[in-house]
C-alpha cells in the first residue's frame, strides 16, 4: 500500500511472519491501528493528498530552477547583435596599480583591442575604468547595437540596477559610463562568468605586466 510508513510495512512484515496472518491482512491491521479512531479509508486519503501536495511542491521547484537556469543563460547569451564586446579591470594589490582590458568586435571584422595601465584603485574602479575605455571606442567607432560582457557583478549590477542603488563610492564612474552609453543606440550590458571572459582578462593583465616590468 503506497500511503503505508516504512515503520508501518516493518511491522506488518513482522506480525506477518508471527501469525497466520497475510501480508496485506497484516498491513491493513497495522495501519488500522495507525489509524486510531478514524477509519482507514480516511488515513490512506489523507497520506496520499500529502504525498501527492509533496509531488507538486517539488515539481514546482524544479520548474523554478529550470527557468532560473534559462533566465541566467539568456542574459549570459542574449540573442546575437552587430556589435559585442567584453571588458576587465584588475588591481595588483587591491586597491594598487591598475590594469584594464577590453576587446570590441564588429560586424564588419572591426576587432579592436586595449590594454593599458590605469593608474592606482580598486577592482571595482579598474573593471570601471575598462568599460569606459571599452565604451569610449564604441562611440568613436559608432557601435550601435551593442552588447557588452564582464565577470563584475559589482559593475554590471551598478549600471543595470536603480539610481537610489548604485554605489555612492563609484558614483563618478557610473555617471561617466552612462554619459558615454546615452550616445549609442542599443546598448546591453551582460554578466558572464569569469572563464567567458578570458580575451579581456589576458588584455588587462598585459597592461598590468607591462607596468611592472
Amino acid at each position: 500500500m503506497s500511503a503505508a510508513f516504512k515503520s508501518e510495512l516493518v511491522a506488518s512484515r513482522r506480525l506477518a511472519l508471527q501469525s497466520a496472518r497475510t501480508p496485506e491482512q497484516a498491513l491493513r491491521e497495522t495501519m488500522q491501528a495507525s489509524a486510531g479512531t478514524q477509519s482507514l479509508e480516511h488515513l490512506v486519503a489523507a497520506r496520499l493528498a500529502l504525498k501527492a501536495a509533496s509531488a507538486e511542491r517539488a515539481a514546482a521547484r524544479r520548474r523554478e530552477r529550470a527557468s532560473t537556469l534559462a533566465r541566467r543563460q539568456a542574459r549570459h547569451d542574449g540573442a546575437p547583435t552587430a556589435w559585442r564586446a567584453w571588458f576587465d579591470g584588475s588591481a595588483h594589490p587591491n586597491p594598487g596599480h591598475c590594469g584594464i582590458g577590453a576587446l570590441l568586435e564588429g560586424p564588419g571584422g572591426e576587432k579592436i583591442e586595449i590594454s593599458r595601465a590605469a593608474g592606482y584603485g580598486n577592482s571595482s574602479e579598474a573593471e570601471y575604468r575598462a568599460l569606459i575605455a571599452l565604451l569610449e571606442a564604441a562611440v568613436h567607432s559608432g557601435a550601435h547595437g551593442l552588447t557588452i560582457y564582464g565577470d563584475s557583478k559589482v559593475v554590471i549590477d551598478d549600471l543595470n540596477g536603480p539610481d537610489a542603488k548604485a554605489a555612492v563610492s563609484l558614483r563618478a564612474c557610473r555617471q561617466a559610463a552612462l554619459a558615454l552609453i546615452a550616445q549609442l543606440r542599443g546598448v546591453v550590458l551582460r554578466w558572464v562568468p569569469r572563464h567567458k571572459n578570458t580575451q579581456a582578462d589576458v588584455l588587462s593583465q598585459m597592461a598590468r605586466t607591462q607596468h611592472e616590468s
